[in-house]
């Protein structure tokens, strides 16, 4: 099969991407609680370059492979179900999720970080991970891009909001892959008021998803005008993680006395996750934030996708893709755009037909 692999990532997971025409395949026979997707679209994640970029050893002893292929999001066709797969739910081996699967089925999901990832050809997802397409009226190129970044904001967000109250939500950094959805979820789906954070340059797009105040970060102070607005805010959803440096600390002011500052986004950097461990260890005495910190680290959960498709197939939440797709011999470039942190929703390389 067709397949980008890297061996030593470095600094840049880009450049060290190598296209092999004859990757070997997933293992065979299939197991017996597998599938086999053919990958038609995957779209890229932070993650996907973050892990490789750490180290040669690190990424030896996570993946343990010398090589792999990255890529967790995808879009696909089954063309295998292993034996075990569609038998009652009270077997150990089942995928408990009420599915039946058959080849020619259209799913979409996220996988876990495996030297065979999502940028070849070929895949073999747990079924929990494998989605069906709720109708035809929901392409692959859209789909590809639900199971992180639109699994991450669902998670931040649902848990923590009450639906249909009209609670006020801030997210911090509208215009990614992660704010676009998050900002459609808050505003269409749960009703929420929702203020958020971006350049100018994006501003009528958040508007365009349920934005109902837009905040540019280039020529605003956004800890300011947020405590100009006093507490009013239940959530917040800080996709960025790093910027602005005081936006914790800074919701003491802003932020209702039982609402919840949900980090979904850090960098694996010393200062930045000197930051994040402040926010979480620091005690309000020492200068702390006295707000309820939570850190989300998306799951990949069969019934929040479902409800994603779901919401997508009823045209209440859509896919915010930057420029064209990425033929998958371009699948480097991808990465490249993404690593300038200045994506606005998400990328999609179409990997086969």
């Amino acid at each position: 099969m067709r397949a980008w692999l890297y061996t030593k990532a470095g600094r840049n997971l880009a450049t060290a991407m190598v296209l092999n025409p004859s990757a070997r395949r997933p293992p065979t026979p299939l197991p017996a609680d597998r599938l086999l997707v053919r990958v038609t679209h995957m779209s890229p994640n932070p993650a996907d370059y973050k892990l490789p970029e750490l180290g040669h050893a690190v990424s030896v002893i996570m993946m343990r492979s010398f090589s792999a292929t990255p890529g967790m999001d995808y879009a696909g066709i089954v063309e295998e179900v292993g034996r075990s797969v569609n038998s009652s739910p009270s077997s150990s081996s089942s995928s408990s999720t009420g599915t039946t699967y058959k080849p020619g089925d259209t799913v979409f999901g996220h996988i876990e970080q495996t030297p065979f990832g999502t940028l070849a050809e070929y895949i073999q997802p747990a079924p929990t991970s494998a989605v069906p397409f709720p109708s035809s009226s929901i392409s692959a190129t859209d789909a590809s891009t639900l199971g992180t970044t639109a699994q991450t904001a669902y998670q931040a967000l649902v848990p923590f909001v009450r639906a249909g109250a009209g609670d006020e939500v801030f997210i911090n950094g509208g215009s990614g892959g992660v704010g676009t959805y998050a900002i459609q979820i808050a505003a269409r789906v749960l009703g929420c008021v929702v203020t958020t954070s971006c350049s100018s340059h994006n501003a009528s797009l958040c508007t365009s998803l349920g934005a109902t105040t837009v905040l540019d970060y280039t020529t605003t102070d956004i800890s300011a005008a947020l405590r100009a607005r006093g507490q009013v805010f239940r959530v917040v959803v800080d996709a960025v993680g790093s910027s602005p440096a005081d936006l914790y600390k800074a919701a003491d002011d802003y932020m209702l006395p039982d609402g919840a500052f949900v980090q979904v986004g850090a960098e694996f950097s010393p200062s930045n996750l000197c930051a994040t461990a402040s926010r979480a260890l620091l005690p309000s005495i020492l200068g702390g934030g006295k707000r309820a910190w939570k850190f989300v680290k998306m799951a990949q959960k069969y019934d929040d996708c479902v409800h994603l498709a779901q919401w997508m197939q009823e045209g209440k939440i859509r896919a915010v893709i930057d420029g064209d797709i990425f033929p998958f011999e371009d699948a480097p470039k991808a990465f490249e755009k993404l690593k300038t942190k200045h994506t606005k929703g998400n990328l999609v390389v179409k990997v086969s037909d």
